[in-house]
């Protein structure tokens, strides 16, 4: 495969791309077990959700 004069500013963009996608998945997923935590512990606090007592409010 030959990119001509401008291999290294391709192969560049590509490294920089994939770099890029696993930081963000990575920052995801750790942000996603720091909030379950987050959740788990303020439930565990007695905290509830507003929207778990939606159906009291409305009656039903």
């Amino acid at each position: 495969m030959d990119f001509g004069p401008h291999a290294a500013f391709i192969w560049g963009s590509y490294g920089a791309f994939v770099l890029i996608v696993g930081l963000l998945i990575g920052w995801t997923l750790f942000d996603a077990k720091r909030q379950a935590s987050a959740l788990a512990d303020a439930e565990r606090r007695g905290l509830k959700r507003r929207s778990a007592d939606a159906g009291a409010d409305r009656g039903a």
